[in-house]
């Protein structure tokens, strides 16, 4: 193995020979660009349906036609539900790589038929059929990431995939800005176009990168998912931590086929003893749709909208308060990157709870007097209230928006995590829908009374994660499904184990005993052994020729 993650030796090498740091570097470049288009996607149309030349060239213009623009904007959710229901019906059989690459080309089926319409029902149709794409893909990229990635990092990585997820709706936000100022369709379309730039890299990224270890394993691919394993370690696969990793991965699989459970008896609410199945779909959905039911859609969708019909601002400066907001947005949500490990998921979703509980209890007590009949300070009030719509981002972008995502691919075992993710993804684009569908004439109807629905919900959110939602911070997967055999109580926040942000020293010592127990397998085996020999002379003959090329230089050591 070569310096800095690369291998060294002559032959065809995968992943043009990467290792390591930089192969999982590479994997989430790839699962970030896929987050990044879906936060793009997000948050374009909210540019796109206050733009004038749209309005007019799909007739959408007025009052009358709310109840239709909200429907336009939300059907794109309908589409993300059932392509995460077909994620987890032909994912599993698939893969993660070329579920992710199906989803892509789905959804730049349906960017075009958006950049190309001219009318209501073919915008319905694209917005169908890029939610269908986005829907695969958002189930499958968090999965492979998190079953590529050590449990040190796994969290980290699939929180920076979600601040680009921010990352991308901030864009949207100034690209739709930036492109108000010009007249005709252009100001539409070629944000709606720009999706373009994510979608190449993705198929210029993903084909030549490592399949799910984890999956292969449970379809039976063992020697290519161990040498996946020893690639993305940077190890040899004779290595003895190579070795541990593939067989708790082997048990856990075999485990799961023992006490699997089908979809027909989880429909009748039928687990299989010690695994808690239902159970543990039900926290990773649950996660999702209290994403959307803290409210986040009803400004990731509407912010200008918001801003425009509940503060009162004009256009222009609603549009640029939307993007300012946006970055605001980008920068805070980084505090999740180095605390999703330190602070575990449960603190950073019970103490964002409370922060947007706060931030929409405050809009809906200024945007009530904004409205109160011969109060003196109303358009005071109503733009003090758009400070507080960007501290509902920032609690949200450190706590929220990460974690949800984050939790249904840890919580679930081996044979559900497809599934699994995709029950979370789906609650998520379903509950999304709902939001989406029903903004518009809530704001439209029940005004500042509207934001009261949101501040109840978020305000709940806090008793429902330290009750019911077990820690996942630092464990390894299969960790956490030793957790749920050894511990079924529903109730979780009495045992610290379940709750505690580090690793417990009960799995640690588990591991290192079989890390111990499996090197000296490898070293009781000859065939082993000699694999190992061989490696090592292949290195010194490695090392001779790089001698030779230097000019005769010669080391004093070899491997």
């Amino acid at each position: 193995m070569g310096l800095f993650g690369f291998k060294s030796g002559g032959g065809k090498m995968p992943y043009f020979g990467l290792t390591g740091g930089w192969l999982t570097f590479w994997v989430s470049v790839a699962c970030s660009t896929d987050m990044t288009l879906f936060g793009y996607d997000q948050g374009v149309f909210g540019g796109v349906i206050v733009t004038q030349d749209f309005l007019d060239t799909h007739n959408l213009d007025g009052p009358e036609h709310t109840s239709l623009l909200g429907t336009v904007t939300a059907i794109y959710d309908v589409g993300c539900f059932f392509g995460a229901v077909a994620a987890f019906s032909i994912g599993e059989h698939l893969g993660r790589k070329k579920s992710i690459l199906l989803g892509t080309t789905v959804m730049s089926i349906g960017a075009i038929l958006q950049i190309a319409s001219y009318s209501v029902p073919q915008m319905i149709v694209g917005r169908i059929v890029a939610g269908l794409g986005n829907g695969m893909n958002t189930a499958t990229a968090p999965v492979w990431q998190a079953e590529t990635s050590s449990a040190a990092w796994r969290g980290k990585l699939i929180v920076v995939e979600l601040i680009l997820n921010i990352a991308g709706f901030s864009l949207s936000n100034w690209v739709t800005y930036g492109f108000s100022f010009i007249p005709g369709p252009v100001a539409w379309r070629f944000p709606l176009a720009f999706q373009f730039i994510f979608i190449f890299i993705l198929f210029a990224t993903v084909p030549w990168l490592p399949e799910s270890p984890r999956w292969l394993i449970s379809h039976g691919h063992i020697d290519e998912a161990d040498q996946i394993i020893a690639d993305l370690e940077a190890k040899e696969i004779d290595d003895s931590y190579v070795i541990t990793e593939s067989k708790e991965i082997q048990w856990a699989a075999d485990y799961e086929r023992e006490h699997g459970v089908s979809w027909w008896n989880l429909l009748r609410g039928k687990s299989a003893g010690g695994t808690c199945t239902i159970r543990r779909l039900i926290l990773g959905g649950g996660a999702q749709a209290m994403q959307q039911l803290a409210g986040i859609n009803v400004t990731s969708y509407y912010l200008p909208t918001v801003l425009i019909q509940s503060v009162g601002l004009d256009e222009k400066l609603a549009r640029l308060l939307a993007a300012c907001n946006s970055v605001s947005y980008l920068a805070f949500s980084m505090i999740g990157i180095p605390n999703v490990e330190r602070w575990g998921r449960r603190k950073m979703m019970i103490y964002a709870a409370a922060g947007q509980a706060a931030s929409y209890a405050i809009i809906t007590a200024l945007l009530r007097y904004s409205e109160l009949s011969g109060y003196a300070h109303k358009k005071e009030v109503a733009s003090a209230s758009v400070a507080f719509f960007f501290t509902y981002y920032i609690f949200f972008g450190i706590g929220f928006q990460g974690v949800p995502w984050l939790y249904p691919t840890e919580i679930n075992s081996l044979s559900m995590r497809t599934k699994g993710a995709a029950v979370g993804t789906a609650s998520n684009w379903a509950f999304n829908f709902m939001v989406v569908e029903i903004t518009p004439i809530g704001i439209q109807n029940l005004r500042w009374k509207f934001y009261v629905i949101w501040t109840v919900f978020n305000a709940s959110f806090i008793p429902i994660v330290y009750l019911f939602y077990p820690e996942t911070a630092g464990r390894t997967l299969e960790d956490i499904d030793r957790m749920f055999r050894e511990n079924q109580q529903i109730f979780i926040f009495r045992d610290n184990d379940a709750i505690s942000s580090k690793r417990p020293a009960a799995y640690i010592e588990h591991e290192q005993t079989e890390i111990r127990r499996n090197s000296s397998v490898v070293s009781a085996d000859p065939k082993a052994m000699q694999r190992m020999r061989q490696r090592v002379a292949a290195a010194n003959r490695d090392m001779n020729d790089e001698e030779k090329e230097a000019g005769g230089f010669q080391h004093e050591e070899k491997v």
